[in-house]
């Protein structure tokens, strides 16, 4: 092979790892703000959870009180 087949090669696969080295880039990328994304997500539905159990705690508690305010007024509830 000479050496002018050579340089043709070196620049054809220079070209060619150019192209997939962007490709690689712009995946990485894509992964990072689609990381961000879920992270972003996986907050937000946590604090959502969080919020709930409280909730659903102060109405087992205002529950109670209105049972109890009940059977002291001698107040019959049905369901």
């Amino acid at each position: 092979m000479e050496k002018e087949d050579f340089s043709e090669l070196i620049k054809y696969l220079d070209e060619q790892f150019g192209g997939l080295e962007k490709r690689m880039n712009n995946l990485e990328d894509g992964f990072r703000t689609l990381q961000t994304s879920v992270d972003a997500y996986a907050h937000k539905a946590d604090a959502y959870f969080q919020e709930m159990v409280m909730l659903s705690n102060k109405v087992d508690r205002l529950e109670r009180w209105i049972l109890q305010l009940a059977e002291n007024a001698h107040i019959q509830l049905k369901a």
